[in-house]
């Protein structure tokens, strides 16, 4: 019997163990929660009185703007109920900016954290490295909540969250994305959505002008689209800047989420908070800015077979066409666009092996084309995280050097995988992925020139493999 799941029925008493547990996402249905969170509500709720003395489980609910009255929801969006009794009207919570806090307190701090992946990397023009990642909670949900950090050391040291993004109530931030425009601003990029995936999704963005500072200011955050962008902008030839998204092929997963984690949500509510946006198989769709991110218009959508949740990626080959690749159950799909984005064929597979997770591919500044993608001997572990290069434009690769050949237990939150990067002017490449979100819970990142990918082995002594960003639950 978890002792959390007693404590969260009485958060209305115990504030002070309600904001640990709160900031820390503990999931009920999880047991393997540290020591120290249980011991620490465990003091405080006998300390204070408050420990029922039923062992019966109490459904969890965690503290949501839904548990409030509309008043209290400043600006709240709102949707309607009809059921038997009268109209219910509820907040749109999920629409709602979340608060930027630029001062994250100890209940952010690396140790507390039992899961951290998906990471996003960049630089700054003076060199500072920013990193973002999901963390909280213990896997993916509406407990999630996105952090960054910074290197002004060129990565041999990393700070504690100099930002967290973490909404009220069971709304959820992560798959961060990170993107130096040629404006020098930062661009922090998220997934918003109600739950994890409540059909509808959103993406939000913060932009930063002075990203040389190791305290950024920020702009207030704007919801860009519904969907979710995993991946960082392109921008033509022309100067247009796409930014790809993803519409995920499968339903709501809020009512399996309610039963699974005991959110504590009627079934009128659930059904009020799942969203249908006219899209059932899933979409790719890809959003143009032509006045440098201040507004962002959807510009064209396409669909891969077997796309999975499709995490494209968008380059500009010589041509002038548009290559986006795409997440499949099979490997590495494609789609092409002749006309700048808007409309797409010659969809289907690339021949490109691997895994199924996300890759990272980017033009690089000598005009090579790079991959990191899985190569395992068996194609489906998300292990062997490898960099290639190409001269052709994608046609061939070449080259194949090993970043970290990890593997997990099978679980697709294990192994190595989700890499991101970024090339400096001086050529050095900066390749950061997770490895082991619930169990190792480190960042990692590589650095490595074409000379290195080329010979396939560390030839220069800019190629250093494995480096720690940050290793949660110490």
């Amino acid at each position: 019997m978890s002792v959390n799941w007693r404590l969260q029925s009485l958060r209305g008493k115990v504030v002070a163990a309600h904001e640990f547990e709160r900031r820390n996402r503990i999931a009920p249905s999880y047991l393997g929660t540290p020591a120290m969170v249980k011991n620490f509500t465990i003091a405080l709720a006998l300390m204070l009185g408050c420990l029922p003395l039923s062992l019966e489980a109490q459904p969890s609910s965690k503290p949501s703007a839904l548990d409030r009255p509309r008043s209290a929801v400043p600006g709240g969006q709102t949707s309607n109920i009809t059921a038997a009794s009268p109209a219910r009207t509820y907040p749109d919570v999920a629409l709602q900016p979340p608060p930027i806090n630029t001062s994250p307190g100890v209940e952010y701090a690396s140790w507390t954290r039992m899961f951290q992946g998906i990471p996003g990397i960049e630089r700054a023009p003076n060199g500072r490295l920013w990193a973002a990642w999901t963390a909280g909670g213990a896997g993916e949900g509406p407990w999630n909540y996105v952090v960054l950090v910074t290197s002004a050391d060129d990565g041999k040291n990393w700070s504690e969250p100099r930002l967290v993004i973490d909404p009220p109530g069971n709304v959820v931030a992560w798959q961060p994305v990170l993107w130096l425009d040629p404006q020098a601003r930062l661009w922090l990029f998220w997934a918003g959505a109600y739950g994890a995936w409540d059909g509808r999704g959103g993406v939000w963005a913060i932009v930063s002008n002075n990203p040389d500072s190791e305290t950024p200011e920020w702009s207030e955050p704007r919801r860009l689209a519904d969907g979710v962008a995993m991946n960082k902008p392109t921008i033509l030839s022309t100067g247009a800047w796409l930014l790809p998204i993803a519409i995920w092929n499968y339903g709501c997963d809020l009512a399996e989420l309610n039963t699974r984690h005991r959110l504590g949500l009627t079934p009128a509510v659930v059904k009020i908070l799942c969203h249908d946006v006219g899209d059932p198989e899933g979409s790719l769709r890809v959003y143009a800015s032509a006045n440098n991110g201040e507004t962002w218009n959807l510009s064209g959508q396409t669909r891969v077979q077997d796309m999975n949740v499709g995490e494209p990626m968008l380059v500009e080959r010589r041509d002038r066409s548009v290559w986006m690749l795409v997440r499949t159950f099979y490997g590495i799909g494609q789609s092409v666009s002749r006309d700048g984005g808007k409309t797409w064929s010659e969809n289907g597979p690339t021949g490109i092996r691997n895994a199924m997770s996300r890759f990272f591919i980017r033009r690089l500044k000598s005009g090579r084309l790079l991959i990191v993608r899985h190569n395992p001997p068996d194609i489906r572990t998300r292990s062997h995280l490898t960099a290639y290069l190409s001269d052709d434009d994608g046609k061939t690769w070449f080259g194949g050097l090993l970043l970290d050949e990890r593997s997990g237990t099978g679980s697709s939150d294990q192994g190595v995988s989700y890499p991101d990067g970024v090339e400096a002017p001086s050529g050095k490449i900066y390749v950061i992925y997770d490895h082991g979100r619930s169990t190792e819970r480190e960042i990692l990142m590589a650095t490595f020139t074409e000379d290195d990918v080329k010979q396939a082995r560390c030839v220069t002594d800019r190629c250093q493999l494995k480096m720690v960003v940050n290793k949660a639950g110490e």
